[in-house]
């Protein structure tokens, strides 16, 4: 053999020998993360998932941070303001043209980036996340930034953070319901490595992405959040993402202006999100052309106002501390809106949340001047509004008010805020949602795709265990047709189940009772027979002296000895009286929402259940009925 050759092979079975000891190693591991209550294993999870997208998440801002330094002056990674008006429009043209071939030459579903693309994996493919599509998000997310466009870099970073997440839970083959838990984990490190806050992001991981709250699942959510928080601190330090300034809650004599401004920061929010649904909707050209136009958009856009391009976190600071005249904050909030909406509209994979921040800010620094010009003595200052005009936009695009609250509080560091601020994101949602009948963002996004996401509280509740915490691990694997020895040795174990098997595989199942039942009947017949064959009919199945094409027991006719003819019967158990049934293949690591869905495409009563143990071996480990199911979802 040519000396490459057995090299490959020697790596090949290196690798199988590496994958039987991992799979030997976290067999324990999984068979705990199987059920609901497995505490201390998602906790270590959490922790790494945690550590690991924090490291990525700097590694994302510092491909972004680095290059605009180089790029623009004064060595600030924000400064599009200072560049000329030449490369204001050139940048955004020359980005979205790289990203456009880029995309063109890609599939449309390898295209899928951002937060939408993660609610899809976890809706309709149980968190499981290609390797290609987190590459592809790293370089898109960065260029978009770098080149002006209209973007935020939250939403890219929940993708990579979900994605190095998810990958994590692949490699070690866990099972789904504890891969869906890692996406959480990765969502929640990614925001609180973004913005410096941990709790926020904890609450937006279950209140958006995984959009439930479990006792459970708060233990490695809030580990992901905090590692994550202490790798990103040890790199940028404990500052907040924003400046915020010493502001406080005047008085209740305040709250009419703050009711007042709910009313046109949900029209915003609704404008946004239906900019964004209509300009899909209606432009379904080629990628290149869509990003072209956009590309064009942001930088005509930005010769006028620069401060929309890249993220804009300073233009925010800035709103913040009330260094923009009223006419100016409206001018940009709405100039970033429409150029946002519409770029996300037209395909550019841009982040919202990022985005939604500006916005509120703007528009709600120009309500608080409006505030204090109405009434000088009660308002507070217009940073004060601003502050509350980007929570509330935030909650009202997204319809994640709590996410919101908890942002803001964290943001400021400061508790005195939090009853105007609760009241203006509660009231802005509720506005939102009720008046406008506005859905979430990413939600309306995927069913403007045609996909019907669902979260009701059964398929959430059958999300969270395995199939490996109720199958059924008491079966013995068999051919049809046995002597009546080896039909009572069948049940010397005590099986629940008897898969049947061919040539080609499982046939049919039966449970063991029934052939307990029908083997206890014979021996009363054939104790009743005492010199000759049994000739009368057993539950329907005829016995005959000569062996038949079509009996279910055959027996020997050239002797008188029963024990003799007891010795020569045969028992087919795909034909004795018993209730078979059909069954489908399911793997080890689905969850129990999977498992129904099997059923019910498959038309069967039942799945055995397999695990990859090297390439083309797959061990049967289990049995799992529709009954199964819902006795344990009835039990809990």
């Amino acid at each position: 053999m040519p000396f490459f050759a057995q090299l490959t092979r020697r790596g090949r079975q290196m690798n199988i020998g590496l994958k039987t000891r991992l799979d030997l190693m976290f067999a324990p591991f999984r068979r705990q993360l199987a059920g609901f209550d497995a505490v201390p294993q998602l906790a270590i999870l959490g922790l790494v998932s945690g550590i690991v997208t924090g490291l990525v998440i700097v590694l994302f801002r510092l491909a972004i941070e680095i290059p605009l330094a180089l790029m623009l002056p004064g060595s600030s990674s924000e400064n599009f303001e200072g560049i000329s008006t030449i490369a204001r429009l050139s940048f955004p043209l020359c980005g979205a043209l790289f990203i456009g071939i880029l995309l063109f030459r890609l599939k449309v579903h390898l295209r899928k980036v951002g937060v939408t693309h993660v609610l899809e994996r976890l809706g309709y493919h149980q968190g499981h996340i290609s390797w290609r599509n987190g590459v592809l998000q790293f370089i898109v997310g960065a260029a978009t930034v770098i080149s002006g466009q209209s973007a935020g870099r939250e939403g890219p970073a929940v993708h990579l953070g979900a994605t190095v997440s998810s990958l994590l839970g692949q490699w070690a083959a866990l099972p789904n319901n504890s891969i869906r838990m890692l996406v959480g984990c990765g969502t929640a490190a990614a925001i609180s490595a973004s913005f410096n806050t941990p709790l926020a992001g904890i609450i937006f991981a279950m209140e958006v992405v995984l959009m439930e709250y479990t006792i459970v699942g708060f233990t490695p959510i809030i580990l992901a959040a905090v590692s994550a928080a202490v790798v990103t601190q040890f790199f940028y330090g404990n500052e907040p993402a924003f400046l915020v300034p010493d502001i406080a809650f005047q008085s209740l004599a305040e709250l009419p202006l703050i009711l007042a401004a709910t009313l046109p920061l949900a029209l915003a929010a609704c404008v946004f999100n239906q900019t964004v649904l209509t300009t899909s909707r209606h432009f379904q050209g080629p990628i290149l052309s869509r990003l072209m136009l956009a590309g064009l958009l942001t930088g005509l856009a930005g010769i006028a106002f620069p401060e929309i391009m890249g993220v804009g976190y300073d233009s925010v600071n800035t709103a913040l501390l009330g260094g923009y005249a009223a006419p100016v904050l409206l001018t940009l909030g709405l100039a970033k809106l429409f150029v946002t909406s519409i770029s996300i509209g037209l395909g550019m994979p841009s982040g919202i949340i990022g985005p939604t921040l500006f916005i509120g800010a703007c528009l709600g620094g120009a309500l608080g001047m409006v505030a204090q010009a109405l009434m000088p003595a009660a308002a507070s200052d217009a940073g004060f509004y601003a502050l509350l005009g980007m929570g509330a936009m935030m909650g009202a695009v997204l319809q994640a008010p709590l996410a919101a609250i908890i942002a803001i509080i964290e943001l400021t560091r400061t508790s005195n805020i939090m009853l105007p601020t609760m009241i203006i994101i509660i009231v802005t949602g509720l506005l939102t949602r009720n008046l406008f009948r506005q859905k979430p963002i990413f939600i309306a996004l995927l069913q403007a795709q045609g996909l019907d996401y669902r979260f009701e509280p059964l398929t959430q509740a059958l999300r969270r265990i395995s199939v490996a915490a109720i199958m059924e691990r008491r079966f013995i694997r068999t051919k049809a047709e046995h002597s009546l020895e080896e039909a009572h040795a069948l049940l010397k174990n005590s099986p629940v189940w008897i898969l049947i098997e061919d040539q080609n595989g499982p046939v049919s199942l039966m449970p063991a009772v029934d052939l307990s039942r029908y083997l206890e009947l014979l021996d009363e017949e054939n104790r009743g027979s005492d010199d000759a064959l049994l000739s009368e009919e057993i539950e329907g199945t005829q016995i005959e002296p000569e062996p038949s094409e079509h009996a279910d027991l055959q027996a020997s006719a050239g002797t008188d000895d029963t024990e003799e003819a007891q010795v020569n019967i045969r028992v087919n158990l795909l034909k004795i009286p018993a209730q078979r049934r059909d069954l489908a293949p399911l793997h080890i690591q689905a969850t129990l929402e999977e498992a129904l869905a099997v059923l019910r495409a498959s038309n069967v009563e039942a799945l055995y259940v397999q695990r990859t143990s090297a390439p083309m071996i797959k061990p049967i480990i289990g049995i799992v009925t529709h009954t199964d199911i819902v006795n344990y979802y009835s039990s809990k």
